[in-house]
């Protein structure tokens, strides 16, 4: 395997403010937005995301981190040491919520968070940020705001570091070497 840098630090901070603003234009507003981060590093996205909110448009954005272990489709048998624990500051019923992601691949992620967003209320609309888009979907899931589409063969890896779990912001893609 080989690791190649494909995104550094300040192109992966202009992917998310990208993003941000994208969400500013679509909602008009965002007054009744939650971003919800899949964990891990979709979190630190959404944190970052609702910085970045704040600063442009001086409101503050609940950030709440979802775990989705329990929805996965492809789960064995999870011990109580293995889960984590979902943390949603708000009722999600009639919300404007954004889930984000670091990568989007096969999408099976994605539709298990859409079941585990449902059990904390109905909100209006479910949007979907995701920091990279390598493709290969399994399912009918596309993002609503992306940060870098990377397409990708089969045999390659996207790996997101982020400075607050790796020390350093960048974006690597992990060949299969022949």
């Amino acid at each position: 395997m080989s690791k190649k840098e494909v995104i550094d630090a300040v192109t992966m901070k202009r992917a998310l403010t990208r993003i941000t603003y994208e969400i500013i234009e679509r909602n008009r507003g965002i007054e009744n937005l939650v971003l919800v981060g899949i964990k891990t590093r979709g979190i630190y996205i959404a944190q970052r995301i609702a910085q970045r909110l704040q600063q442009l448009e001086n409101v503050e954005v609940p950030v709440g981190e979802l775990d989705i272990t329990l929805y996965r489709d492809d789960h064995k048998e999870t011990s109580e040491a293995e889960l984590h624990s979902s943390d949603i500051p708000v009722s999600l019923e009639g919300k404007e919520v954004i889930l984000v992601d670091d990568v989007l691949y096969t999408g099976r992620t994605i539709r298990a968070a859409l079941d585990a967003v449902m059990d904390y209320g109905r909100p209006k609309r479910i949007s979907l940020a995701v920091l990279v888009d390598r493709g290969h979907r399994e399912l009918p899931i596309r993002a609503d705001f992306v940060g870098k589409n990377i397409p990708t063969a089969l045999t390659e890896e996207i790996i997101v570091e982020m400075e607050e779990t790796d020390g350093v912001d960048r974006i690597l893609i992990d060949r299969e070497e022949a």
